[in-house]
């Protein structure tokens, strides 16, 4: 149980003091989305150099689990070039979609990895994933973006 206890500690700081709250202007790319089974919303700006993730900030409202979620993600996303976060996406996605049944690489996940619990609960796994499929939009976008402009933004 202490681990447990270790993890709602960790989602419950990210959603008090979550990390890169806050838009900024001239993102390359901007997306909103929205949990339509609970009202979440976020909306995430993306900063890319060529194909490296500059920074990320977001705005957002709903449930600690969504928070905090996307706080966390946001720390392990910049300063990684977009494939390599895919991947990381991909694992946390696939971590989610365990229904409890893995504990998440933290190598990989690092706190994300406190999530594992939610897997066990279908209504809340969207919550968890909110922030993760806004970055991974925003990224096909900016990447989009990137090339079509030639350059950086």
């Amino acid at each position: 149980m202490e681990l447990d206890s270790l993890y709602q500690e960790v989602i419950l700081e990210h959603y008090k003091k979550p990390s890169h709250k806050g838009l900024t202007p001239n993102p390359t790319a901007q997306v909103h989305h929205v949990n339509p089974s609970c009202g979440d919303e976020v909306t995430l700006n993306i900063f890319l150099d060529g194909e490296n993730v500059r920074d990320i900030n977001w705005e957002g409202v709903g449930c600690s689990i969504s928070q905090a979620s996307t706080s966390i993600m946001t720390e392990l996303m910049i300063g990684k070039n977009v494939t390599d976060a895919f991947a990381v996406v991909e694992n946390f996605t696939g971590l989610m979609q365990s229904k409890g049944t893995q504990s998440g690489d933290e190598e990989i996940l690092e706190d994300a990895v406190a999530f594992a619990g939610v897997s066990k609960f279908p209504a809340r796994i969207k919550c968890a994933l909110l922030g993760w499929m806004a970055f991974k939009d925003a990224a096909a976008q900016g990447l989009t973006v990137n090339t079509m402009s030639g350059g950086e933004k």
